[in-house]
C-alpha cells in the first residue's frame, strides 16, 4: 500500500516575492532609496530562507532553562537559551536591525527608520520572537539618545559586532499592578558612587538573558502616582558578564501560551545596583514613553510582518493541496477566504508602515502618540484572527503541533497583550485625542485620500467620507469629556474605527502613486479594505474574481 504523504509549505524568497512591499518602499524611499537598501533586503532574505529557518527551529524546540544553583549550592542565575537564539541573536547585530537608525549619515536620513521596518517585515516571523529583544533594546536606545547620549550602554545597543552587541529587557509591570504602573512599588534609594539600588518585584521580564533592563522604580522621597517613577538601567551581570548583579533573583521563568524560545522571567531586586536614566527627581514616566512608542511600533511590525508570512504558508499549501475538484488553490470559496487575509495584511502593513515613518520624522510628535497606540491595537487584534484563519486553511495539520503551523497561532496572541491590551491601548487614545491636535491630521489624511479617490473610485470615496463624518462626530465628543462613562465604554470601538480609517486612507494614498505608475492593484486592496472594514459591504465576490492581483 503506498501512504500518501502531503508536501508541506514552501517558502518563497520573502522579499523578491512581495509585491506589496516593494511598491511601500519605491514609494517611501524614492527609486533611488530603495536600489540602495536592496543589498542589504536581500541579504537578510537569503539568511532567513536559510540559517535563520534553522536557527528558528532551534530555538523553538529547545526553550530556555534556568538554573538558580550551581552544584554546591551557590547562586548563580544562570539561563541557558539554545544555539538556535544565539545565532537569532548575532544575526540581528550583523543585519544592523537596531542599529541601523542609529548610524550617522545613512542616504535615507529621518526615512532610515522606513529601511528598519523592512527588516523586522523580511525577518521576525523567522526570528524565534528574538524581535522582541530587539524591540527593547530599540526601546531603550532611543532612550538613552535623548537622555544620555554618552552612555557605553548606547554604543553595546547599537553596535552591529556580535561580540559587542547587547540587547535589554524592560521590567515595569509587577504582580499587584499590572498595567496599573501606578500601583508599583519598587523603589529606588541613592547607592555609591553615582548608582541607586533598587528593591522590589518585577512580574513579566521578557528576554531575561539579555545583558542590561530598563526598570520602572519609585525614587526615595518621590510622591505617588505613575507619573512620579523613574527609568534605571539595571546591568544584568557583573563586569564579567556571567555573574548575577547582586541581590538580583531570578525567581521562576514563565511557562507561555507563545514565544517560548523568549526566556521570560519574575525578577525579585534587592538593593541592585542601577544608573539612573535622567534626573531621578524629575518625574520619568513621560521619559519613559519613548521606549514604549518604539516596543509598540514593533509590535506592530510584528503583527504585519506575520500575517504576510502566514499568508505565504497558506498560499503555498492551497497551490499543493488536492481536494474534490481539483487544487485547493482554485476553489472559488478558499480563493476569497486567502483573499481577505491578503488585504487584511496589506492594511496591517500600511498602518506599521506609517508609524515607522512618522517615528523618524516626527519622533516626539502629537501624530505618532496616537497611531503608535492606533497600529499596536488595529494591526495586533488583525494578527490573531488571520492566525487562526491561517490554522483552519490547513485543516487537521493546522491544529499539530509539529508542523509548526499553532506557533503562528501561539505566538500572535501576545501582539494584542503586550505593551498593552486593547481596553488599555483605547484609553490611551481617549488621551491623545484631548491633548495637541488629537484626531486632526487623521481626519485630514482620511478627507484628503477621500477627495483623490473620487474620480476613480467613487463608491470607495463614497463609503471613507461617510465613515470619517461620523468618525470626526464621536470624536469630538470623546475629546470633550474623556472621562464620561459612555466614552470610556466606547473606546474599544472608537479606537478601531480610528485604525481602520486610517489604514483606509493610507491604502488609498498609495493606490492613487501606484495608479499614477500603472500599477492598479493597490488600488483594488484599498477598494477592497475600505468597502469592507467601514462600508460594511460583502466583497467575497471581488476577493475570488481578483485573487491572483492580490496575492
Amino acid at each position: 500500500m503506498t501512504r500518501f504523504v502531503q508536501d508541506g509549505p514552501a517558502l518563497r524568497d520573502p522579499y523578491t516575492s512581495d509585491w506589496q512591499l516593494q511598491s511601500w518602499l519605491e514609494r517611501l524611499l524614492g527609486p533611488d532609496g530603495h536600489a540602495a537598501a536592496k543589498r542589504r533586503l536581500a541579504a537578510l532574505s537569503a539568511d532567513v530562507l536559510g540559517p535563520l529557518r534553522t536557527a528558528h527551529h532551534d530555538a523553538e524546540t529547545h526553550p530556555p532553562t534556568l538554573t538558580r544553583f550551581d552544584a554546591w549550592g551557590a547562586r548563580i542565575e544562570r539561563i541557558d537559551v539554545s544555539a538556535g537564539w544565539q545565532t537569532q541573536r548575532a544575526a540581528a547585530a550583523r543585519h544592523a536591525v537596531v542599529a541601523l537608525p542609529y548610524q550617522p549619515g545613512t542616504v535615507w536620513g529621518a526615512r532610515t527608520r522606513v529601511v528598519q521596518h523592512a527588516l523586522l517585515h523580511l525577518w521576525g516571523p523567522e526570528s524565534a520572537t528574538f524581535s522582541c529583544p530587539v524591540a527593547m533594546a530599540d526601546g531603550a536606545a532611543a532612550l538613552l539618545t535623548q537622555v544620555a547620549p554618552t552612555s557605553p550602554w548606547l554604543t553595546r545597543l547599537t553596535s552591529t559586532d556580535p561580540a559587542v552587541a547587547v540587547t535589554s529587557g524592560q521590567w515595569m509591570t509587577e504582580s499587584q499592578g499590572g498595567s496599573d504602573i501606578a500601583r508599583s512599588t519598587t523603589t529606588a534609594r541613592p547607592g555609591p558612587d553615582g548608582t541607586w539600588l533598587l528593591t522590589g518585584d518585577k512580574w513579566f521580564c521578557s528576554a531575561i538573558d539579555s545583558a542590561m533592563a530598563v526598570a520602572l522604580a519609585r525614587p526615595e522621597g518621590a510622591g505617588p502616582g505613575s507619573r512620579n517613577l523613574a527609568p534605571f538601567l539595571v546591568p544584568r551581570y557583573t563586569t564579567d558578564g556571567v555573574t548575577p548583579a547582586p541581590g538580583l533573583q531570578v525567581l521562576r521563568l514563565k511557562d507561555k501560551l507563545g514565544t517560548r524560545a523568549v526566556p521570560t522571567g519574575e525578577v525579585r531586586l534587592d538593593d541592585v545596583p542601577a544608573i539612573p536614566i535622567g534626573d531621578p527627581a524629575v518625574p520619568g514616566l513621560a521619559r519613559m514613553m519613548t521606549l514604549v512608542v518604539v516596543t509598540r511600533l514593533h509590535n506592530a511590525a510584528a503583527a504585519a510582518g506575520g500575517m504576510r508570512r502566514g499568508l505565504e504558508y497558506a498560499l503555498s499549501h492551497a497551490t499543493n493541496r488536492q481536494i474534490a475538484g481539483g487544487i485547493l488553490a482554485d476553489n472559488p470559496l478558499h480563493r476569497a477566504t486567502l483573499g481577505g487575509l491578503a488585504v487584511d495584511a496589506a492594511g496591517a502593513y500600511a498602518l506599521a508602515a506609517h508609524a515607522f515613518t512618522l517615528l523618524g520624522d516626527d519622533p516626539t510628535g502629537d501624530e505618532l502618540r496616537l497611531v503608535a497606540p492606533l497600529a499596536k491595537l488595529t494591526t495586533g487584534r488583525l494578527a490573531v484572527a488571520s492566525a487562526s484563519e491561517y490554522l483552519e486553511a490547513f485543516g487537521g495539520a493546522g491544529y499539530v503541533e509539529d508542523t509548526g503551523i499553532p506557533r503562528l497561532l501561539r505566538d500572535a496572541q501576545v501582539l494584542p497583550i503586550w505593551e498593552g491590551t486593547t481596553n488599555v491601548l483605547s484609553i490611551d487614545v481617549l488621551r491623545a485625542l484631548t491633548t495637541g491636535e488629537g484626531a486632526r491630521p487623521l481626519l485630514h489624511r482620511a478627507e484628503i485620500a477621500a477627495d483623490a479617490a473620487a474620480s476613480r473610485l467613487p463608491g470607495v470615496a463614497e463609503a471613507l467620507i461617510a465613515a470619517t463624518r461620523r468618525l470626526a462626530t464621536d470624536v469630538e465628543t470623546a475629546a470633550a469629556d474623556p472621562r464620561n462613562p459612555r466614552v470610556v465604554a466606547g473606546a474599544r470601538e472608537l479606537a478601531l474605527r480610528l485604525g481602520n480609517t486610517l489604514t483606509a486612507a493610507l491604502l488609498l494614498e498609495h493606490a492613487a502613486w501606484a495608479a499614477d505608475r500603472g500599477d492598479d492593484r493597490p488600488a483594488l486592496l484599498a477598494s477592497l479594505w475600505t468597502l469592507r472594514r467601514l462600508g460594511g459591504a460583502d466583497v467575497s465576490a471581488d476577493l475570488h474574481t481578483h485573487f491572483d492581483q492580490l496575492i
